[in-house]
């Protein structure tokens, strides 16, 4: 029951955390605000915001690898094929190899299955862009990006977090 009720909480987060209107300066609050917490916590992440047509915001936090600007491309692909949360796609899939179904056609070098990329959804507009963070594990991703969103549009975060895994 935890996975659908995971499920349903992101559905809700992809439904509320939605921009009146996003720009540039939006892309370099939310990297900037992710970047802060990273370099407070260290934690060991690239984030990285763009629109469809172009990058808007990137950083890379000490810790980070080389693989990880690699994972958060795949999870942008994600996100602009699928319009919703990589996380989400994740628990719906249940595929622990990572990758798509057969049938989906979707190369693992282009698309992974890893939670961390969330759409940027403009209010009238629909999905334009993709956050995507990558370092953390998965579910820590996902709580990165949903976190900032929720401080920038001014929305109470505990209601939208989802429980930390239990170990």
């Amino acid at each position: 029951m935890a996975v659908a009720d995971d499920i349903a909480l992101i559905k809700r987060q992809e439904e509320l955390l939605v921009f009146p209107a996003f720009d540039e300066a939006a892309a370099f609050r939310i990297g900037s605000a992710i970047r802060d917490r990273a370099t407070a916590e260290n934690l060991p992440i690239i984030v990285d915001i763009r629109l469809w047509d172009r990058p808007l915001f990137y950083a890379a936090m000490p810790g980070s690898n080389a693989s990880n600007p690699d994972w958060a491309r795949r999870k942008i692909n994600v996100v602009r094929r699928y319009l919703r949360s990589t996380y989400r796609l994740v628990l719906e899939q249940q595929r622990p190899d990572r990758s798509f179904k057969v049938g989906e056609g979707l190369d693992i070098a282009d698309y992974v299955l890893a939670g961390g990329g969330f759409p940027v959804t403009v209010k009238g507009a629909g999905v334009i862009g993709v956050i995507a963070v990558s370092g953390l594990p998965e579910r820590e991703d996902h709580g990165v990006v949903v976190d900032a969103l929720c401080a920038h549009l001014g929305i109470d975060k505990r209601g939208l977090a989802l429980a930390p895994e239990a170990e």
